[in-house]
Parts: structure tokens; sequence; C-alpha cells
């Protein structure tokens, strides 16, 4: 798993707790999105955002059709194409500059503080 997405995934861990009381929606998305229990517009959006993290130069407007006949806004596309890059980005930074790792003590107590606090400052 990427660097940082384990930090995230501690949030959304802990957001599905607050909804559902356990963690299981959260290990199913991890172990294979595509047959998680998701809402097809998360689906969508989630093979959108792989083909955008894998093979970014093969991606164009024929690839959002999909999310918008799910119901996805294009303001939610932009959001989550943002988001994509800048995660991208922030995990290649850290493979390749090799960033300290905390444990999963480390990410659990950075996903408590993303809850508190929330990702803006």
């Amino acid at each position: 798993m990427p660097v940082l997405n384990r930090a995230h995934g501690a949030v959304a861990s802990l957001a599905l707790k607050q909804e559902q009381k356990d963690d299981t929606l959260v290990e199913a998305v991890l172990r294979d999105w595509r047959a998680a229990p998701l809402d097809p517009k998360l689906r969508a959006t989630l093979g959108f955002l792989e083909k955008l993290t894998l093979a970014p130069t093969d991606v164009g407007p024929a690839d959002v059709k999909p999310l918008r006949a799910a119901g996805v806004s294009d303001d939610a596309v932009e959001d989550a194409i943002q988001v994509c890059v800048l995660f991208n980005i922030y995990d290649r930074l850290a493979d390749s500059l090799s960033f300290h790792l905390p444990g999963p003590d480390g990410y659990a107590a950075s996903g408590r503080s993303l809850m508190k606090r929330g990702y803006l400052l």
C-alpha cells in the first residue's frame, strides 16, 4: 500500500466506525474495492482514479462518462482528480525520499487527529 494511504485509511476507518461501529467496509475496500459493497458513485470514481493513477496519459473525456452516468457531479469529479493528483505526488515523494513511516499506532494517532481537526487548516 502506498505510504500515505495508510494514514488516510486510518481516517476512513474511524469515520466508518462512527457510522457502522466496525472496520468491515474499510477492510473490504482495501482487500478489493471492486467487490466491496460500495455506493455506485464511489465505485465509478475509484475506477476512474485507478486509471488516472496507473495510466494518466490514457485518461480522456470518455473516462468521465461512467462517473456522470453513476450520478457523480462535475464538481465532485474535479475534487477527486485534485485529491488523487496530490496524493500521487505525496506518495511518490515519500517513496523516493524514504520518508519516515510511523507504525500502526502512529497512523491511528494521525487518523484521530485528522478526524478531530479535519484536513483544512
